[in-house]
């Protein structure tokens, strides 16, 4: 059986790379519509075959390592206001991302997920 790469991928471990600098929100904290803090922007997932960013890896909660929760919240469902520095925002309330499901950074999620 022939591999496959996955379609998305990490920028972190890619040869992807952004156009501008400021592009790059990765450590940016993630709030809600209502300026609950949700998270941690942790990477970006990039679509392979059309060289665009898809998904945010969004890292919540967890102390030590122990808890810690990954979403994927699609880049269109964030805003960025530039003079809110480290910081951009969901189009949803808090509640409303933390019962997405989490998934495995480790593993390349596709498109569907």
């Amino acid at each position: 059986m022939e591999y496959v790469e996955p379609n998305l991928v990490k920028l972190s471990g890619s040869d992807f790379y952004l156009e501008e600098d400021r592009q790059d929100i990765r450590g940016f904290d993630v709030y809600d519509v209502d300026g609950d803090k949700i998270g941690t922007v942790e990477d970006f997932y990039i679509d392979r075959e059309a060289h665009v960013t898809r998904f945010l890896d969004v890292k919540a909660g967890g102390f030590l390592g122990i808890g810690k929760k990954h979403f994927l919240i699609p880049v269109e469902e964030v805003t960025r206001n530039v003079s809110e520095e480290d910081r951009v925002t969901v189009k949803h309330d808090r509640d409303e991302v933390l019962v997405s499901p989490d998934f495995e950074p480790a593993t390349a999620p596709d498109l569907a997920f």
